[in-house]
C-alpha cells in the first residue's frame, strides 16, 4: 500500500515538474507598433501652389498704424 502511494505521489510530482519547466521557457511576443506610412507627392510644384492657394486662411487682425509727422505733412499739402 506505502509502494503505491509513493508511486502515486512520484508520479504526481514528476509530472508537475515537468509542465512547470515546460512552461519556463514560453516568452509573451512583444506589441509590434505599427508605422505611419507617408502619403506619396503625386502633384508635384504646380499642385501645392494651387492647394496653397485655395487653402482658407484665418482672418488677420487688424492693427491701426499711426501715422508719422511726415506722411501727415504730405497729406496736408495734396489734400
Amino acid at each position: 500500500m506505502a509502494s503505491l502511494i509513493e508511486d502515486f505521489v512520484s508520479g504526481v510530482v514528476s509530472s508537475a515538474l515537468k509542465e512547470v519547466l515546460k512552461k519556463t521557457g514560453v516568452k509573451k511576443t512583444t506589441r509590434r507598433t505599427r508605422r505611419r506610412t507617408t502619403k506619396a507627392k503625386s502633384g508635384g510644384l504646380i499642385a501645392d501652389i494651387v492647394e496653397a492657394a485655395l487653402k482658407k486662411k484665418p482672418a488677420r487682425k487688424q492693427v491701426s498704424r499711426r501715422r508719422t509727422g511726415a506722411s501727415r505733412s504730405r497729406q496736408r499739402r495734396t489734400g
